[in-house]
């Protein structure tokens, strides 16, 4: 499963990591779904070993834009977005089966991604709108999250 931010924010940028950001549920989310397996710590010296721990759980990671103009890190401020190159992905990807979009952002792409896809790959795969792990998604409580996510994962049997 592919799951698809929209662009990284500030701290995600500094840090050259996804989901940097402290606030951020992503990671603690994730933990929460496999407590039979820790997380390795966070910190650069830690990050490609906190992928390979996606990667071992099915899980990768990219985001809808491959290029943005962007002051701070809301979504809402994105201006000139190029989208990524999703019909190479497969390329790297041949075993993808689903997509995860983390937030509206993401998710309002789904159909181009999925067009991408199918007239590339003739691959039909389902997308689905994850609430935003984002700490600006304040409406959404940790445990509404976790359950959301919980339920996608299982669904396709990755819990």
């Amino acid at each position: 499963m592919l799951v698809l931010g929209s662009f990284p924010g500030a701290a995600s940028l500094r840090a050259q990591q996804y989901y940097a950001h402290p606030q951020n549920h992503f990671w603690k989310i994730l933990q929460a779904l496999w407590p039979q397996h820790p997380l390795p710590a966070a910190g650069p010296e830690h990050y490609t070993q906190r992928c390979d721990w996606l990667l071992a759980r099915g899980l990768g990671l990219w985001d809808v834009y491959a290029s943005c103009e962007r002051e701070g890190s809301l979504d809402i401020s994105i201006r000139n977005p190029q989208v990524n190159d999703f019909a190479r992905l497969l390329g790297r990807c041949p075993r993808l089966a689903a997509v995860a979009h983390n937030g509206a952002e993401s998710f309002r792409h789904a159909p181009a991604v999925l067009a991408s896809l199918w007239m590339q790959h003739r691959l039909q795969l389902q997308a689905v709108r994850l609430p935003s792990t984002s700490p600006a998604n304040a409406s959404w409580s940790f445990d509404r999250k976790l359950a959301a996510w919980a339920e996608l994962l299982s669904a396709h049997h990755l819990l």
